[in-house]
């Protein structure tokens, strides 16, 4: 197949949907299918290259930071991509556009299925998903008659979690549903000699609940434990201020942006014995996913996203509920925790390409 693949985020840019649309790109590539991605540039990256194979085309957007991408920053994306499929597309012939986010890129692939009959595959990632996340509260009434229409005429919706695909299905039953989880490199992060140390790898956001984290860990005798927060985003400054406020200035160490395929990150997560996630809200725990990989013990937030990966309750502590997380914290740093041993089988790449390639072709 020749395949068109829309995404705003493409790596290296983004948060986690860009890794996974990368990953999935590679499986095509690498199941012998010819695919070009149409994404947004960034400052000095090339608007043209080659990646494992896959065909990277950039146009013109005004994208300011590598972390985020803002509403009308994604409108110029809308504009460009507009003009440069409307010239492609006249000339060059697919087999299935795989467009990820229902908003704002189903826009384009609704306008590419209706003006030059290709069909398309949607895979939404959370935040395109209406109410899902606060941050686009002004926006999602606006959106939600086009948002329908988008989901409607989609050969397909994939969602990385039951929990999306419901949340989906709330807003409107008019489609085609399928959960198709995001995967994991099993070999990529693996366990190393663990140390007294607590990861959290999150975008820095109210709503990834990291206030949370460093409030519970206020006031707890952390010994020699050591905290290490990997991560940037808009609440970053807010964030440390609060770790100081907490008397936590020697025991937690902001990191920032560190690459995912870096030895950097897989040192990260093969060294903690413990990994935190307290976000209020998830499409897909993918951070957790990697957390287990490496031998890691998941302390998480108790959200559906997370739910789909974890299923005993002793890995969970109540959304945005304090004393809770800091109880079962204490309880995990008076004992050090052996590393967790989990199946990971059906996170494998190797069966979510399959899946995505039999829906492809179906």
């Amino acid at each position: 197949m020749k395949i068109l693949f829309l995404n705003y985020e493409f790596t290296p840019i983004g948060g986690g949907a860009s890794p996974v649309c990368l990953e999935i790109a590679r499986g095509y590539v690498e199941h012998g299918h010819e695919v070009d991605v149409v994404t947004m540039s960034y400052k000095t990256l090339p608007s043209f290259e080659v990646i494992d194979g896959i065909n990277v085309f950039r146009v013109k957007s005004w994208r300011s930071k590598i972390e985020i991408c803002h509403p009308w920053e994604q409108v110029t994306y809308l504009v460009s991509a507009w003009w440069f499929l409307r010239k492609r597309l006249a000339s060059v012939r697919y087999d299935i556009n795989h467009t990820h986010f229902i908003i704002p890129v189903g826009v384009l692939a609704l306008w590419v299925k209706k003006k030059f009959r290709l069909p398309y595959i949607l895979t939404s990632h959370g935040s395109d998903v209406l109410g899902h996340n606060n941050r686009f509260a002004l926006l999602y009434p606006l959106l939600k008659g086009p948002w329908k229409m988008i989901v409607k005429h989609a050969k397909c919706v994939t969602a990385p979690s039951d929990y999306l695909i419901e949340k989906i299905k709330e807003i409107t039953r008019e489609g085609t549903f399928m959960t198709i989880a995001n995967g994991l490199d099993l070999q990529r992060f693996r366990p190393l000699k663990k140390e007294k140390r607590i990861l959290v790898v999150a975008r820095l956001f109210f709503n990834k609940g990291v206030q949370d984290i460093l409030d519970a860990l206020k006031g707890m005798d952390l010994g020699e434990w050591k905290v290490d927060i990997v991560g940037d985003g808009p609440y970053r400054e807010e964030l440390k201020q609060k770790a100081e406020e907490n008397g936590l200035k020697g025991s937690v160490k902001f990191l920032g942006w560190i690459d995912n395929d870096s030895p950097e990150m897989k040192k990260m997560y093969g060294r903690a014995s413990i990994f935190i996630s307290a976000s209020y809200f998830e499409s897909f725990g993918l951070t957790v996913l990697e957390a287990v990989s490496a031998g890691c013990y998941p302390l998480v937030s108790d959200i559906g996203g997370h739910r789909f990966i974890l299923k005993d309750d002793r890995y969970f502590f109540e959304k945005e509920n304090v004393d809770d997380l800091r109880k079962k914290l204490q309880h995990l740093l008076n004992r050090r925790p052996a590393p967790v041993k989990l199946s990971l089988e059906r996170f494998d790449w190797d069966h979510v390409i399959q899946d995505y390639i039999s829906l492809l072709q179906s």
